[in-house]
């Protein structure tokens, strides 16, 4: 099966592993993913508050550009708030004609132009589930992941506002749950599933971010987790990057390792970890993943970096803009 492919921004540095992973299991389920030259950023979170037209400009460019270099094809996005904007321009551009002209104006190239509705938008998880089947799915797995416990972490961007993309229950989505269980792995009880991760609040105010978090990774903790999986790179950086963060805050002692569904549905395929892009997480995986007989590599410290050799003196700025 053939889709046009948004990684987003993420997935170009520091969610590479998913990325990678994604790629890996594209091959045993013969997912053809063809990714959208010179796509752009889809403006993350912020963007859409500060400028409307802009924002939905931005996005709405990439559903122009898949449509002339594709036709009419769906476009997949393994990241949780693409999927939400793509799906959010192409809804909006469909249901008002003013916005979709001013946006098309705004794209100013002749021959780039998006009618809404035209594309689909959908997540990489909906189309493993609607287009390969949970059957294919299962048919694949060589080595099961018995044993392995995890709480499925779906955030709470994939299943609301439930636009025309909508594919899961939005305050208690199972999808991945029932993915997970056809691998092979324990699905513990998890009701934080759907919650915030506190997306961008790690720059705004820490004490609310670090609360958020604490309560994602408290539940995987009482329920006997080994480990957090989900399908969103901002959800992975806020629990596995400000881990630390929240143990030097609260003095609690997390270790809970945080992973991208794709990478243990490739476990699950016999793939090597170091192919998934295991071991680039900051919380070690390998004491979880030993459990069914993974050994996943750890990531080398990088190299220090060689001192300059005299500094630059700092450039002064023009007389008329000095302060």
């Amino acid at each position: 099966m053939r889709y046009a492919y948004y990684p987003g921004c993420s997935l170009e540095k520091n969610a590479a592993a998913y990325h990678v992973s994604t790629m890996a299991i594209s091959a045993p389920l013969d997912l053809q993913l063809e990714e959208i030259e010179d796509w752009n950023c889809c403006g993350a979170t912020e963007y859409i508050a500060i400028n409307r037209l802009a924002a939905y400009s931005l996005v709405a460019r990439n559903l122009a550009l898949a449509g002339k270099q594709f036709g009419k094809i769906d476009v997949v996005a393994p990241c949780s708030a693409c999927f939400l904007n793509l799906s959010k321009a192409d809804t909006y551009m469909k249901e008002d004609p003013s916005l979709a002209g001013k946006v098309n104006q705004a794209l100013g190239e002749a021959d780039l132009h998006y009618d809404g509705g035209t594309i689909k938008p959908r997540h990489l998880l909906q189309v493993l589930m609607e287009d390969i089947g949970l059957e294919a799915i299962q048919a694949k797995v060589t080595k099961p992941l018995t044993g392995l416990r995890i709480a499925p972490y779906y955030g709470c961007m994939i299943v609301r506002p439930g636009l025309e993309g909508k594919f899961d229950n939005t305050e208690y989505p199972t999808t991945l749950d029932r993915m997970m269980r056809a691998i092979g792995a324990t699905v513990v009880d998890y009701p934080v599933k759907a919650a915030c991760c506190g997306g961008h609040m790690t720059q705004l105010n820490q004490d609310i971010a670090l609360g958020m978090i604490r309560i994602l990774l408290q539940n995987a903790v009482d329920n006997q987790a080994d480990v957090i999986v989900t399908l969103c790179p901002m959800c992975q950086l806020n629990l596995d990057a400000y881990q630390g963060d929240v143990n030097r805050h609260f003095k609690t002692k997390f270790n809970m390792p945080v992973l991208y569904f794709t990478q243990v549905l490739g476990l699950a395929y016999g793939m090597d970890a170091k192919t998934l892009g295991i071991g680039k997480e900051l919380v070690d995986a390998r004491q979880a993943l030993s459990k069914i007989g993974v050994e996943a590599p750890a990531e080398e410290p990088p190299k220090p970096k060689r001192p300059p050799k005299e500094a630059l003196p700092m450039p002064r700025m023009p007389e008329e803009v000095q302060p």
